[in-house]
């Protein structure tokens, strides 16, 4: 791969990171004793049985984005990581290069769209 393409690659995932770490702490913050988790802050709309009801239903929207915004930032940090060593763009089934075009769309791939496809029995 060109160092053109690694280039935008790059800035794309560090552009990808910076977004997923702004929307996590929209609601959550950084948990202090582990490195790159947070923790969902639990709303306060009072004390009545209605509002109650609605803070339980919100923290668990917010659990399930925490959830899902974390393995996505994890997943952004592999490639940085990767891109980092040279390693990135190997698919980690076949050991083959995974195709530029599938990286540019989603660049956090480590399998190429042959591996995919064999591993979701297409």
């Amino acid at each position: 791969m060109d160092k053109k393409t690694l280039v935008t690659i790059k800035n794309q995932l560090l552009e990808e990171k910076e977004r997923l770490e702004k929307e996590l702490l929209e609601f959550a913050k950084k948990n202090k004793n582990l490195n790159d988790d947070y923790e969902a802050e639990f709303p306060e709309y009072g004390n009545k049985e209605d509002e109650n009801a609605a803070e339980v239903a919100a923290y668990g929207d917010r659990l399930s984005l925490e959830h899902t915004l974390e393995k996505q930032l994890a997943d952004v940090k592999k490639a940085l990581a990767s891109l980092a060593k040279d390693t990135y763009g190997i698919c980690k089934y076949c050991g083959k290069p995974i195709e530029e075009k599938r990286l540019l769309v989603r660049s956090t791939s480590t399998s190429c769209v042959d591996c995919k496809k064999k591993l979701k029995g297409e």
